[in-house]
């Protein structure tokens, strides 16, 4: 039932629970990202409608065959998440192999888990989403165009721009129509949508990133889970599972999946997409490698963006140092974090080829957003932050328990989370928010 979930020992207590007539009508699949609780999550939906007994992996079914292609009528999915990593290492294995039917229907299938964000069931009559008509018909005449070339070989140069095209309208679609957190409007439709019979047995709602609810929206999910349909589920899925409320958490039947380790990652790689596990990157305690692999999709990857953090830490540290000499700090009474900061990050902007620190504030920003595209795929601007977070723990470990570190780090998580929050959810420019959010640490870490 669960054969595609690799490295997951967790599938077998589910398989378990199902034959056992014994599964809960509302569970959390909670473990980091890409630990396979999503894609578990549309097989439980799979399993629910398929009209074989047992719902057998290669059942070909009609049911089994909707689920398959994330189409049938009684599976709704809502919840932010990254998407442009994915379809852009699909779309890799498919030019790879362009004939292969598994190829093409990888391809298909991260497309579909974006579309299905954008479901009438929890968009009904939100303005927001007559907008992106346009785009979604444009991506669903495209992705069309795709299906009728078959897995007949074609020519590989027209395919690739097929691919490429479909690509652009993904990420305009993400970036203009996910939000960071889940509407209150989604979970009252959806709720809606869950007292309506099924069309066949059961009806499935998964919640992605549940964790990211507005306060309205968690009181309306709340409801629901106090008095689900017989003829339902519902599945949260949650790499923060701890910020779910209480009495949300006490309603659910908890499936860990724990991050895989460097074998199951690889394994992921080769079986799923194809690809060699020498292309998985080292594994990282904080990171699955499955993650690392698919972040080197991105425009711009982690490779790129970190000598570009590294270049803003060593322009902060510059802008810290001049601002105390101005209030009459001498150099010999500068904080030492400061200067590790700037001793660290400037050898490697510089080692990078992005020469040496800015000694302005809108100098530094300008630097920044050019090496890292301007921060134009969506989620690009987060994970910046996030290797601003990693990049200074780094740098000051050898300092880790000084008191002004531990200070530094606290106003780094602050501002970041007022970054975050300022793009994400207020959904204001990157480049605007990257000079108030160094303008702050600037004048934050010089009174410290």
């Amino acid at each position: 039932m669960f054969e595609n979930i690799i490295g997951q020992p967790v599938t077998a207590r589910l398989e378990g629970d199902i034959a056992n007539n014994v599964l809960a009508p509302s569970m959390l699949f909670a473990g980091p990202a890409a630990s396979g609780k999503g894609t578990a999550a549309l097989e439980m939906g799979r399993a629910f409608s398929c009209e074989t007994e047992g719902a057998p992996w290669n059942c070909r079914c009609r049911a089994c065959l909707r689920h398959r292609i994330l189409s049938h009528d009684d599976l709704v999915v809502t919840g932010p998440r990254p998407f442009s990593a994915e379809i852009a290492a699909a779309r890799a294995a498919l030019l790879r192999d362009a004939v292969s039917a598994s190829s093409r229907f990888l391809f298909f299938r991260a497309v579909r888990k974006l579309q299905l964000r954008f479901s009438p069931v929890l968009w009904a009559d939100d303005p927001k989403v007559t907008k992106l008509n346009g785009i979604l018909e444009m991506l669903e005449e495209k992705m069309e165009e795709m299906h009728l070339t078959g897995n007949r070989e074609c020519d590989p140069e027209k395919l690739e721009k097929l691919c490429d095209t479909v690509i652009r309208h993904t990420q305009k679609l993400e970036a203009e129509g996910i939000a960071d957190t889940i509407p209150v409007s989604h979970i009252r439709n959806a709720a809606y949508w869950l007292h309506i019979a099924p069309s066949g047995k059961r009806k499935l709602l998964v919640i992605e990133n549940a964790d990211r609810m507005q306060d309205a929206a968690r009181n309306s999910l709340l409801k629901i889970l106090e008095e689900p349909p017989e003829t339902c589920a519902i599945i949260l899925c949650s790499s923060k599972p701890e910020n779910l409320l209480p009495t949300i958490l006490s309603r659910l039947r908890y499936y860990n999946f724990p991050q895989r380790g460097e074998e199951s990652d690889a394994e992921v790689v080769r079986r799923v997409f194809k690809d060699s596990a020498d292309s998985v990157p080292p594994h990282d305690k904080q990171e699955s490698g499955i993650t690392a692999y698919l972040e080197t999709f991105l425009p711009v990857s982690k490779n790129v963006m970190y000598p570009a953090a590294a270049l803003f830490w060593a322009s902060i540290a510059v802008a810290v140092t001049v601002t105390l000499r101005s209030k009459g700090v001498s150099d010999a009474e500068l904080p030492p974090a400061v200067l590790t900061i700037g001793r660290h990050f400037a050898t490697v902007a510089e080692a990078a080829g992005l020469g040496k620190a800015c000694t302005s504030v809108k100098g530094l920003c300008a630097s920044v957003l050019a090496a890292v595209g301007g921060f134009e795929t969506r989620g690009t601007f987060n994970v910046f932050l996030g290797l601003l977070c990693t990049g200074l723990s780094e740098a000051l470990f050898p300092m880790r328990a000084d008191t002004a570190c531990i200070a530094y780090r606290r106003v780094l998580l602050k501002c970041a989370e007022e970054a975050r929050v300022a793009v994400d959810i207020f959904n204001q420019s990157p480049a605007m928010v990257l000079e108030r959010f160094s303008g702050s640490l600037i004048q934050n870490i010089a009174i410290l």
